[in-house]
């Protein structure tokens, strides 16, 4: 089903929620964003606030880099980012859950940011099987036996995998763009020539010249993708800035452009992957309660929802959420997106 969720008028969306406590109250009594106070940033000024302090810790292969925010004795959330984005996308969205007395725990995926190997060895892997085990790793290193798992885009896939291969370590699940766990046969299969053309850059990084040019432009690249994948989102530099700062990681290129070549077979994964991928190829339900969102101005190539829907054989829901949002949904519908979380971790109680 769809739930035509209400938005923050476009000129405010990008604001810092100060004050999350009282915003976070008037969502949960069910008053809509717009009629929630918010304090306005006059034009020309940086919507961009900090967002941290960013610990680290030892996580399996990684230090893994991450924001923590709210009551350590509260339930767990885990937040993931895609690509080519950052923990910034929910900047706005942590603290609404704080102050509904979540444990909010946001990582940088391996490549990006402070998030960095512990070994020079270890190979600089981005299949999709080790982004999702490097989630249970920060669980593990964290303590925290369950939590409700949300992203979009890589993160997206990241939650899933987490809610089909570990289901007992996650409560519930959030995610942009829904079923997103695929297979190296799947990916094998051609697609009709528009979808194609939307796949640009997956192919561009299926070539050295790929290679090079995102090494050589990864800023500028990363905006375009921006631009594309949110085509009404009026950000500024300085929150572009803000997020590609993370960009800026010994082992950013290798990571984006490992992760596209595994999916079309053009690069091998590490074998103690193996068997995660083999269940994942036969494309397993997920289990636990759910709620998929999109964006109805999301640029991106994504599944339709009545695509995945068989895909969740547990308490679910579907959100269409309005207002010319894209792709990087977190960010520009945060209320939306926090509202998800909070909700689905009443679902099936």
């Amino acid at each position: 089903m769809f739930d035509q969720s209400p938005e923050i008028p476009r000129p405010r969306r990008r604001e810092f929620i100060a004050g999350a406590a009282t915003l976070a109250s008037a969502m949960m009594a069910g008053l809509t964003p717009a009629r929630a106070a918010t304090p306005g940033i006059s034009p020309g000024t940086s919507n961009v606030r900090p967002f941290g302090p960013v610990r680290r810790i030892a996580a399996g292969p990684l230090d893994i880099g991450y924001v923590e925010t709210g009551p350590s004795s509260g339930p767990a959330v885990l937040l993931f980012h895609g690509w080519p984005y950052d923990i910034r996308a929910f900047a706005e969205v942590a603290p609404l859950l704080a102050a509904q007395g979540y444990r909010v725990i946001v990582p940088h995926l391996r490549g990006f940011g402070t998030t960095t190997f512990r070994s020079a060895e270890t190979p600089r892997n981005g299949q999709q099987a080790a982004l999702a085990a490097d989630g249970i790793a920060l669980m593990d290193a964290l303590g925290i036996r369950q939590a409700v798992v949300a992203g979009f885009d890589w993160g997206a896939r990241t939650a899933d995998i987490m809610a089909v291969l570990w289901p007992e370590r996650c409560k519930a699940l959030v995610s942009v763009s829904g079923y997103l766990i695929g297979s190296q046969a799947g990916n094998a299969k051609p697609l009709p020539p528009k979808a194609e053309l939307q796949w640009w850059y997956q192919f561009y990084f299926a070539t050295e010249r790929g290679r090079d040019g995102y090494a050589a432009n990864t800023k500028a690249f990363n905006r375009l993708i921006w631009e594309q994948a949110s085509p009404h989102w009026a950000f500024d530099d300085a929150t572009y800035d803000a997020s590609a700062a993370s960009f800026v990681n010994p082992d950013h290129v290798a990571i984006v452009i490992h992760n596209y070549r595994w999916r079309l077979g053009l690069a091998e994964g590490e074998h103690q992957y193996d068997a995660a991928e083999a269940r994942l190829a036969a494309g397993p339900p997920v289990t636990i309660p759910a709620i998929t969102m999109e964006g109805d101005a999301n640029g991106a190539p994504h599944p339709d929802p009545a695509a995945y829907r068989a895909k969740f054989a547990g308490p679910y829901e579907h959100r269409l959420i309005a207002g010319g949002i894209g792709h990087n949904l977190p960010q520009e519908a945060p209320l939306a997106f926090a509202r998800a979380v909070l909700d689905v971790g009443r679902m099936g109680a």
